[in-house]
């Protein structure tokens, strides 16, 4: 960076001071107006076409259970997957699209995969805590699965629902083969210094918003992602105002836009547990985390475990999820060159994790 600076030093010395402001000035129209059409070309775009549903074989409150092995010839016999998305987005970023599908990628080949939709939470659901959600809707839908299918299930979870899947096998360690963590924080202070102050200083308010709604909100939500990466949300519409509007690239964009926009509310208990205690407290990684009264201890458990860690996450960055490579006893860890959403949904999600993934589970699991 130093030496950056050195190299610009003689150009800044020669500049004229208004001829560099009115180029700023120039440039920064030209982005807001870029940025303008970006939005206005997405506004216009109509909503994206979802791949058909598959059934819901289980349900609890709003939690259903969609199986994937439907979606595939012969893949209901299969090794059952329980994959656990994030409680924050909806689980259908793990079947985005028809070419960019984890779920249907896994069931073609040769797995059951069984998606937890956890829907949006009814009043009874708004005071759930994360052992209520574990030890009840993950708990009952693992004893389905190990009834219907006659064997346990390996378990998949992508981001915070990596959390839970391990919380889950801690909890009923007989009752899952395998685990695969995609893009799963453990030291959540790791990668994240910057935003701490800011989280400190917001959290008497945000616990004041979630005292007084008993939930915290989605656009507070996306407002506390967006502040992890400001400049993100400008580049992206700027991309896609100089997108062909019907080609691949575009349809993929708004694909992702409409997700990012369909997101959850997190119950009171919930949001006070992630924000204070995982964000603030850092519970995981210091071994206070518990669930049901007791530890969430990785190192207790002996599964073959996955760890598959995005390069490129600024969500989830790489310090916050290889500490668990440390800790858990039988894992293996792979880094990835990836974001925290195109390592599961990009155009390169195929190569570098869906057949990664199988090949993983059919050496490990079958």
């Amino acid at each position: 960076m130093q030496s950056s600076a050195s190299e610009l030093d003689p150009l800044i010395r020669q500049t004229i001071p208004e001829d560099f402001a009115t180029a700023v000035e120039a440039e920064a129209r030209r982005r807001l107006s870029t940025f303008a059409d970006g939005v206005a070309a997405y506004q216009t775009a109509g909503n994206s076409v979802r791949p058909t549903e598959p059934p819901a074989i289980w349900s609890r409150g709003s939690a259903r259970l969609l199986d994937y092995g439907a979606t595939a010839p012969g893949a209901a016999a299969c090794l059952p997957l329980l994959c656990i998305p994030s409680l924050i987005n909806r689980g259908y970023i793990l079947d985005l699209t028809e070419r960019r599908s984890l779920m249907r990628a896994l069931a073609a080949d040769g797995f059951r995969p069984l998606l937890m939709d956890w829907g949006t939470p009814d009043n009874e659901e708004r005071n759930y805590s994360l052992t209520d959600y574990i030890d009840g809707h993950l708990g009952d839908a693992l004893t389905f699965i190990e009834d219907d299918c006659g064997r346990p299930p390996a378990v998949l979870g992508y981001c915070m629902g990596g959390n839970l899947a391990l919380a889950l096998a801690v909890r009923r360690p007989q009752s899952v083969r395998a685990l695969a963590l995609l893009a799963t924080p453990w030291d959540f202070q790791a990668g994240h210094s910057a935003a701490q102050p800011f989280l400190a200083a917001l959290a008497p308010g945000l616990e004041t918003m979630i005292a007084n709604l008993g939930i915290l909100p989605v656009d507070v939500l996306q407002a506390l992602f967006t502040g992890l990466n400001p400049a993100l949300t400008g580049a992206k519409f700027r991309q896609f105002a100089d997108m062909k509007k019907d080609g691949e690239h575009a349809r993929q964009f708004v694909a992702l836009e409409d997700w990012l926009n369909d997101g959850v509310v997190l119950s009171g208990p919930v949001a006070r547990e992630c924000l204070f205690d995982w964000y603030l407290r850092n519970t995981p990684a210091n071994g206070a985390w518990q669930v049901g009264g007791q530890i969430v201890d990785p190192a207790i458990l002996k599964h073959p475990t996955l760890l598959m860690v995005p390069g490129d996450d600024y969500i989830v960055p790489p310090a916050s999820a290889k500490p668990l490579g440390d800790v858990l006893p039988n894992a293996q860890l792979r880094t990835v060159k990836a974001g925290h959403i195109g390592m599961v949904a990009g155009g390169r999600a195929k190569s570098m994790l869906y057949m990664p993934l199988a090949t993983w589970l059919k050496e490990n699991v079958t």
